[in-house]
């Protein structure tokens, strides 16, 4: 139910920043581990790709457990003067950055191989499957609990995506201008400079979350579902709601698109045109499309022809341009550039208004069930998108090893050209894929999402 309107001050900018301010802090993280990582285990700390990826994906089995207990945490929990999810962006910055930070460190390059794995593994897990997990589950559930209104909502899912491009403005452009070196003529990563920079976005990443506590207000209060945990009839619930089983492989598929885009780039752009300047220019370009063209457009566009309609379009024009930039195969770095940004532009529509078709799932199951379930169905979400942040890192990974990719062949021209082929194929599939699994299996069109949306509003109004 909403909360009396004395005790908060009505829906607006403070909101809007703050919100974006969350994501700006989660990206700082989350953004440094999806583009950088495997390139600083493989380049800097002399780890295989194929190492790598493996444990980027067994990760995900323990997010399968962490996930889903910090989401019937989250429901469970009392609200407080702050809140109901707030309280845990306060309580979980800390360690997310400390965990973040403790991945990158070069220090260690020269230790034993199996004390660098070992690192690698305890840091990863305590950073992505304990701490971030903590932090992104209550802080995407919040969403329902600052407005009930569906605009307002859309609104906080576009200045989202704002805060993430930001984050991936802030890393993509500058990281590679600072963080890599030209040695015996060859552009490589830094693993000192890598430090200092996971140290720096550490601080940062602490900074925004606090914004994000300190702006942001819960104004409907989402009760504590004190229902005995039914962990057959969840799963039954869960595997039979088609609309978050849509959502959900879509957004695998879409990180599989986007990652690879976003890994391969640490690979294409210095190794297969020695530039890490049209890197730094990729992020700048792709991130200005997503603010000045996808941002603004999204929540009229998606107003007028549906989230829905709108996203399978979007990311089928993507797929198109990287099935274009394979066959033209370009020698300037600038024209793949080019490519790159039309292409982000297609995925970014999407990623714009995927935030606010969440709450249409979780509004969908309310329609269906009677219960309001924001932080199951969240975490169930939150998962899904971990295990495609895993499985592009993986595979990205493992397609680096089958083509042959090492430190002693990383400017061979066989390998080379290897690199460039998979930058163009492994997003083609995905945004391909992305644009299919929308169409064929989920259900929510803006016919269906305006239908729940009354049901909601009546039902409120009866209670």
């Amino acid at each position: 139910m909403e909360k009396n309107s004395g005790s908060a001050a009505p829906f607006g900018m403070k909101d809007k920043l703050g919100y974006m301010f969350g994501d700006f802090g989660n990206d700082f993280t989350f953004i440094l581990s999806s583009s950088f990582m495997l390139k600083f285990y493989t380049d800097v700390m002399g780890i295989s790709a194929g190492v790598v990826g493996i444990l980027m994906m067994a990760a995900r089995f323990v997010d399968a457990v962490t996930d889903v207990t910090m989401g019937q945490i989250v429901d469970r929990s009392k609200p407080t003067k702050d809140g109901k999810f707030k309280p845990w962006i306060k309580r979980m910055c800390g360690p997310v950055a400390i965990a973040s930070f403790l991945i990158y460190q070069s220090g260690f390059a020269h230790m034993a191989y199996g004390f660098k794995v070992f690192w690698m593994v305890v840091t990863y897990i305590l950073w992505g499957s304990i701490f971030y997990t903590s932090i992104n589950i209550p802080y995407g559930s919040m969403a329902s609990a600052i407005s009930a209104d569906p605009g307002d909502r859309a609104e906080l899912s576009t200045w989202r995506t704002i805060g993430a491009t930001l984050a991936g403005l802030v890393i993509g452009v500058g990281t590679p201008v600072v963080a890599y070196e030209v040695v015996d003529g060859n552009t490589v990563l830094s693993g000192p400079r890598m430090t200092v920079i996971a140290g720096v976005f550490s601080v940062l990443a602490i900074v925004c979350y606090l914004l994000c506590f300190q702006l942001v207000r819960e104004r409907v209060e989402v009760a504590a579902n004190n229902q005995r945990l039914n962990v057959g009839g969840l799963l039954k619930s869960l595997a039979t709601n088609r609309p978050l089983l849509g959502i959900i492989a879509a957004a695998v598929l879409l990180l599989l698109g986007m990652l690879g885009m976003q890994g391969m780039a640490g690979y294409v752009y210095p190794n297969y045109y020695g530039s890490a300047p049209a890197q730094s220019l990729s992020a700048l370009v792709g991130s200005l499309v997503v603010l000045v063209i996808c941002a603004p457009l999204a929540s009229k566009l998606s107003e007028k022809f549906g989230k829905k309609e709108l996203s399978v379009v979007s990311c089928a024009f993507g797929a198109a341009v990287y099935v274009v930039c394979l066959i033209v195969n370009p020698k300037n770095p600038y024209v793949y550039v080019g490519f790159y940004t039309l292409a982000y532009a297609g995925l970014g529509f999407f990623n714009t208004v995927i935030w606010a078709m969440i709450t249409d799932v979780i509004d969908d199951a309310e329609v269906k069930n009677g219960v309001r379930e924001d932080g199951t169905i969240y975490s169930v979400y939150s998962f899904a998108r971990k295990l495609g942040q895993a499985l592009s890192s993986g595979m990205i990974g493992g397609l680096l090893s089958l083509i042959g990719y090492t430190q002693d062949t990383a400017f061979d021209p066989v390998i080379t050209k290897g690199i460039f082929n998979l930058s163009c194929i492994i997003p083609a599939i995905g945004l391909g894929a992305v644009a299919l699994a929308l169409f064929f299996i989920y259900p929510l069109d803006k016919k269906r999402v305006e239908k729940n949306v009354a049901i909601l509003e009546e039902r409120r109004r009866n209670a």
